[in-house]
């Protein structure tokens, strides 16, 4: 069998379930000519089971304008503003702090991110998730 053509990989953020062919989706897939409705059913079925949150996909495009895509796991910062209930982040970071995040959710923040983050072990994982909380004006207690 040969190998099709990969002709773009299309980044995209979007809320699970609610696809749909009006921008971000549309404008970002119309250009590659692909059947947008068909990529909206696909990941709203596969992202029903995390309504609510923010979900990354990575879309392949190939030649024949079929398309395959992977969800990852919601960003960091929207694992934190879940776990400690925030609306957003703090204005002022190093001034003004939000809320606390205890050792058990940076951990269990940490190993739901896992697979998405370039770390090879849970404390460099737990690292980068303190980082992205202190960008936040979140401490760590």
């Amino acid at each position: 069998m040969a190998t099709k053509k990969i002709i773009a990989q299309v980044k995209i953020q979007i809320q699970a379930g609610k696809a749909n062919p009006a921008p971000p989706v549309g404008t970002a897939l119309g250009p590659h000519g692909i059947n947008i409705m068909e990529f909206c059913k696909a990941f709203n079925a596969k992202t029903q089971s995390m309504e609510g949150n923010i979900v990354p996909a990575v879309i392949t495009i190939f030649q024949d304008k079929s398309f395959t895509f992977i969800t990852k796991v919601p960003p960091v910062s929207d694992l934190i503003k879940k776990a400690l209930n925030l609306q957003k982040g703090s204005a002022l970071p190093h001034k003004d702090k939000v809320a606390k995040l205890s050792q058990e959710q940076l951990a269990a923040i940490a190993t739901q991110k896992m697979p998405d983050l370039n770390a090879n072990d849970i404390e460099a994982a737990k690292n980068i998730v303190a980082g992205t909380a202190r960008s936040m004006g979140v401490e760590i207690a």
